[in-house]
């Protein structure tokens, strides 16, 4: 299939060919017909990509900071190395379309194959979408005109306003700024009995729109004639609908709004408030949230938990589904703000013309409407990048080795830290070639190909493990699919490197050792802090096979919503497993002896319900004891990791990954211009092994160490469940 996305480093549009998303639970899989191009948002964003690094920073000034406080812990280069990798993510544009529904997921009762739907939220300028069922909303027979549902989002973005505002019919609201949004807005009013006055810099009144009246807000008594307008009261109410750096909306709704009137932004505009009209006429203000309760919450658009009507009675889909309902009873009609449908093949020029517009067209509601494509449903897209090749894989009796000159890689799951970190520091030293990308959905997919040019791309992983060329399947998926992905890829003769953790549950890893143990493929967890030059650097010192070692590391891991899907024990598993995991390892990697003893006490504090504040106590062989402290509590300015090793009257202290000092019979310090955890030396090793040029000797670690967290995570489990039992 096609997608637009937009390149964020220099504001152009490209259309991107990538696999189908492939069905999920509680979603559906839509074939668009026609997608709404926003002239508002998507103007701004095509702006900001298209502006120079110091354009960016003084536009977007709380990343800037967010920046500079990332430089005072990881290094100036590891901090700019990231910003630019940021810039290179492509991003999808588009977010409200109509289509019909091809494929629905178990979950879905609302909505069946063959339905025609608007669609919201994740509905990006793509040929085939994959969107949530709360996000999704039939189409009345009555709808005639299907193009006008696909505005459904502009539809729900100004329902949700005029909610917030608390408007009754009868009323008289002022709509501040008439673009596209703001005419949605005036019918809806109009509809529900309001009466409206227009206000913008410009005429852009329209017979459809019917106004009480239009004011020119730059007019120097156009307050003065929304009060006569209103018999001297002021209006009930205003939505401010601009899109504008100027305050000017701000100031205008501060005079022309009565005495405890409402104002309410659906808009962007500069807000600063000026305190004395607010608490002489005790105005309230207002910010709606896009279109409605349940945007931004993942259990409600992604796992398509509902809120109960009872409690929330226009939530974000309902909110669609009202605008639907407004267009069914034809109390609505935005037929003529269709002002240009455009085919999706010349997206180009429908950008072109509410950025630059060089011709000079008037333009209200733009339309892609998507023409017929048969092989946009194809599972597999082959890249138009130069072939690199590979060289035939040589088998040893045990486990399979390569003399390739690149190590052949297969990629399933295309999220941040793949895009991010680990495909990059891949691609750095030239030791792998990027054969075949596999994911569920397309954004993924596409954004990664779009930077590091993968032959092909599919919708199925299964291609990857049937892939002679490939000698190594890499997995960066949720926590909860690794062990499925890599039994099923040691069990196809694959060697395997999966991000952390390597496994959720017990039953999980005694599959993968006896998947392992009868593979010819090496298996890697991705736990690099070992590799980190520092680490090592600190182990060449250490002499504890002689004395024992005391280990403290300190993981200033931050706070992450209780609603993120690493917090989530069925899909992430939970920060300790997801996470902790990394130090316990980086201890062993130290010591070198045999980890005896875990066990994990986690903090109990109210604002932190979740378990991600914890102490880890470690203990080995060698006699040596560690402690990992893992908490959410600590401030981002604080490094996020620290090391202490006090061993044989010495001390050493690693910060962050960027500076070691060593306190013995002198004081020395090592500091490094830029952070390193590893993975580049990480990656480096996993081509070595595969060569049969070093011992895969970390795995027993990996696996020993996820077992006694495991268990102990386990262990603390039935403990909390016999003292529910007790109490009841």
């Amino acid at each position: 299939m096609k997608q637009l996305f937009l390149s964020v480093n220099n504001g152009s549009m490209n259309v991107v060919d990538t696999p189908a998303p492939t069905v999920k639970d509680n979603m559906v899989i839509i074939e668009t017909l026609y997608s709404v191009v926003s002239a508002g948002t998507e103007r701004s964003l095509t702006s900001f990509g298209g502006k120079n690094l110091i354009q960016k920073a003084m536009e977007r000034p709380d990343q800037v900071k967010k920046v500079t406080e990332k430089m005072s812990t990881d290094g100036i280069l590891t901090t700019v190395e990231a910003a630019f990798g940021r810039l290179k993510d492509p991003m999808p544009m588009g977010y409200t379309a109509v289509g019909r529904v091809k494929e629905a997921g178990r979950g879905v009762t609302e909505v069946t194959v063959g339905d025609m739907v608007a669609a919201v939220g994740q509905a990006y300028h793509s040929e085939v979408n994959r969107v949530g069922k709360n996000l999704v909303v039939k189409v009345p027979e009555e709808v005639q005109d299907i193009r006008q549902a696909a505005f459904a989002a502009l539809g729900g973005i100004a329902l949700e306003g005029i909610h917030q505002a608390e408007v009754i019919p009868g009323e008289t609201v002022a709509v501040i700024g008439l673009g596209l949004l703001g005419h949605i807005t005036a019918r809806i009013l109009y509809a529900y009995g309001c009466d409206v006055i227009g206000c913008d810099v410009a005429d852009k009144t329209l017979p459809g729109t019917k106004l009480k009246a239009f004011i020119n807000s730059t007019e120097d008594n156009a307050a003065d004639i929304a009060k006569s307008l209103t018999k001297g009261r002021g209006v009930d109410k205003v939505i401010i609908t601009a899109a504008t750096d100027s305050n000017a909306p701000i100031d205008l709704s501060e005079e022309i709004t009565r005495d405890r009137g409402v104002i309410c932004m659906i808009g962007v505009t500069r807000m600063e408030l000026d305190r004395r009209p607010f608490y002489q006429k005790e105005l309230s203000f207002k910010i709606a949230r896009s279109y409605g309760p349940g945007r931004y919450d993942s259990n409600y658009e992604e796992a398509g938990f509902d809120y109960p009507i009872g409690y929330v009675r226009f939530t974000e889909g309902r909110n669609v589904e009202e605008f639907m309902r407004l267009l069914a009873t034809g109390r609505l009609d935005i037929a003529d703000l269709i002002t240009h449908v455009i085919p999706f093949s010349d997206a180009a020029r429908a950008y072109e013309m509410i950025t630059k517009n060089p011709t000079h067209e008037r333009y209200i509601g733009v339309l892609l409407q998507y023409e017929e494509n048969p092989e946009k449903w194809s599972s597999l897209v082959k890249s138009t990048a130069k072939n690199r090749g590979t060289d035939p894989v040589s088998k040893a009796a045990a486990k399979k080795r390569t003399n390739g000159k690149q190590i052949g890689l297969g990629l399933i799951g295309a999220g941040n830290f793949a895009r991010v970190t680990m495909l990059p520091a891949m691609q750095a030293r030239g030791l792998y070639h990027f054969c075949g990308l596999a994911t569920t959905g397309g954004v993924g997919a596409a954004q990664a190909n779009e930077v590091f040019h993968f032959d092909y791309t599919t919708n199925d992983y299964r291609k990857l493990l049937e892939d002679e060329k490939i000698d190594l399947i890499a997995i960066s998926t949720q926590h909860n699919s690794h062990a499925k992905f890599v039994v099923e890829a040691l069990n196809a003769g694959k060697s395997v490197y999966v991000e952390k953790p390597l496994c959720l549950t017990l039953d999980e890893l005694r599959r993968i050792e006896a998947a392992y143990e009868e593979s010819q493929g090496e298996l890697f967890c991705g736990l690099n802090r070992r590799h980190a030059p520092l680490i090592e650097k600190i182990r060449r010192e250490l002499q504890t096979d002689k004395i024992p070692a005391v280990y403290d590391y300190i993981a200033n891991a931050g706070y992450i919503p209780p609603d993120h899907w690493t917090q989530d024990e069925k899909r992430g598993g939970g920060r300790i497993i997801g996470e902790a995991v990394h130090f316990i390892d980086t201890i062993q990697y130290l010591d070198g002896s045999e980890l005896i003893g875990l066990n994990v006490t986690y903090g109990a504090s109210p604002a932190y319900p979740k378990k991600d504040n914890a102490v880890i106590t470690l203990q080995f062989a060698s006699g040596a004891v560690g402690t990992v402290i893992y908490t959410a509590m600590g401030s981002k300015k604080y490094p996020k990791e620290q090391l202490r090793v006090f061993c044989n009257g010495a001390v050493y202290e690693m910060d962050n990954y960027v500076s070691m000092g060593k306190y013995g019979e002198n004081k020395r310090n090592v500091v490094k211009l830029k952070q390193d955890k590893g993975f580049e030396r990480e990656y480096q090793f996993i081509c070595d092994v595969l060569r049969g040029r070093e011992k895969n000797t970390g795995i027993q670690d990996t696996i020993s160490g996820h077992r006694q967290l495991l268990e102990a995570i386990e262990e603390h489990r039935n403990h909390g469940e016999k003292r529910e039992e007790l109490r009841k």
